[in-house]
């Protein structure tokens, strides 16, 4: 069979995509990058939030039109939208366009899903906290050409209130590190230049195995070690603050193929907030933090995630927000407008904010970080970066990463030259600093 797949949501799910898309290819499969020419399609979808439902559900229904207008015999979803709802007796009747349903742990099954013929509609949501890992030898095919993502763990032991997480991907579980330096070895060896290394939360890695010589800056030591003799970069996205602590930055500074990148979705800056969300910290906390972070690794790039509109967010609570983001002043920024749903516990929190005052907030935030980032960015021209050459849009013109820009979530560095090659690291001297994106020419 000629098969499809659509990858929706997040650097966790595209490893769940690639898994996928490498058991179907040892089965005898084809992939093609074309829905119009595959027999069948795969949807692995987010529900995260409903605008990523929303996001889903027009996706599968575009997917379908492919039955008429392709040579679609069958499209199957998979993913977090699937095991969300899969106890909504509606969801297979809203939905018979597809002739199969998966849950999030269903990778294994991908191969039957694909080749069964004696199920009208296949429903198969195995228990997420049995989800076994990847065998750190098994073929995945790659979905990105030069980086990819090594999943450190799976599911979450965390509360927060606006999250299903926990019910999506069940517990957290920690994968032997030997596999996980195992895999990252497979991967350079067919030309990845960057190990992204992704989880729920990347910091909270060893929590559940009840010992201090198994955390998460033995991972990146052990990484950095193993990768010590390639040209290849290493980064984790997803910390926690409460888990970021002084050995995983050290860790970070003592090994010059890790990049000085903290990625640490804090969610809010309020206390009150905080505490409504079900996290474990506080604003005085957070100030700590960023401060250790500049004091022993002072080149640090810092990103993080915001929430806006949370139920019971008052004036007072965004503008103390606010003055935090000018404070810290991130690098990279993203902000995100609360979504309710009635199957989180933030739901039952009194005074929701409405989504005029959310919407505005929001652009409030976004319009202070342009100006930080713009800022910070001016800093870079005249100096001199090593950079990841991926993309050629137009004669004269490439796209490239540095360490302090991580792929799809921040802005990119531009570099003005000819007959560079793609898949290779080049030193650029920033000639020109935008709002998010920085640019420059061979030095």
């Amino acid at each position: 069979m000629i098969i499809f797949l659509e990858t929706l949501g997040c650097s966790r799910n595209q490893v769940d995509s690639e898994i996928m898309l490498g058991k179907l290819v040892v089965a005898g499969h084809r992939t093609t990058n074309d829905p119009l020419s595959a027999q069948v399609i795969i949807v692995n979808t987010c529900g995260f939030i409903s605008t990523a439902s929303d996001e889903a559900v027009d996706v599968i229904l575009g997917m379908a039109k492919f039955k008429e207008t392709g040579i679609c015999e069958k499209l199957i979803i998979t993913g977090c939208l699937t095991q969300r709802y899969k106890d909504d007796d509606s969801l297979v009747s809203t939905l018979p366009e597809v002739d199969a349903f998966l849950g999030t742990c269903a990778c294994e099954q991908i191969v039957e899903a694909v080749e069964n013929k004696e199920i009208k509609t296949l429903t198969l949501f195995p228990d997420p906290n049995k989800r076994a890992f990847q065998n750190p030898l098994e073929q995945r095919k790659l979905i990105t050409d030069f980086y990819a993502y090594i999943k450190v763990s799976e599911g979450c032991n965390r509360k927060c209130t606006y999250c299903i997480i926990p019910k999506l991907r069940g517990i957290q579980r920690s994968r032997p590190k030997d596999d996980i330096c195992k895999e990252a070895k497979i991967l350079v060896s067919k030309g990845v230049k960057e190990i992204i290394l992704t989880a729920e939360n990347t910091t909270d890695y060893g929590t559940d195995f009840h010992d201090d010589e198994t955390g998460f800056e033995h991972v990146l030591t052990s990484l950095a070690e193993t990768l010590n003799k390639e040209h290849v970069w290493i980064r984790f996205l997803y910390t926690h603050p409460k888990t970021l602590r002084e050995p995983v930055i050290k860790a970070v500074k003592n090994y010059k193929n890790t990049c000085s990148y903290y990625d640490v979705p804090i969610q809010h800056a309020s206390s009150n907030i905080l505490k409504k969300m079900g996290r474990p910290y506080t604003s005085e906390d957070l100030y700590l933090l960023f401060k250790t972070i500049r004091k022993i690794d002072p080149q640090a790039s810092l990103r993080t995630t915001l929430i806006v509109g949370f139920p019971g967010e008052s004036e007072k609570d965004f503008e103390l927000l606010m003055k935090f983001i000018k404070d810290i002043r991130f690098d990279h920024l993203g902000v995100f407008i609360y979504s309710d749903s009635e199957d989180l516990k933030s739901h039952l929190i009194k005074s929701h904010v409405p989504q005029e005052i959310a919407e505005k907030r929001h652009d409030m935030i976004m319009a202070a970080q342009a100006k930080i980032s713009e800022t910070l960015n001016e800093k870079y021209v005249g100096t001199t970066h090593e950079v990841l050459v991926e993309e050629n849009p137009e004669q004269g013109v490439y796209i490239g990463r540095t360490m302090f820009q991580a792929p799809e979530v921040d802005g990119v560095t531009f570099i003005y030259s000819d007959g560079l090659e793609i898949g290779t690291f080049i030193n650029v001297r920033i000639t020109d600093a935008f709002e998010y994106d920085i640019a420059g020419v061979i030095a």
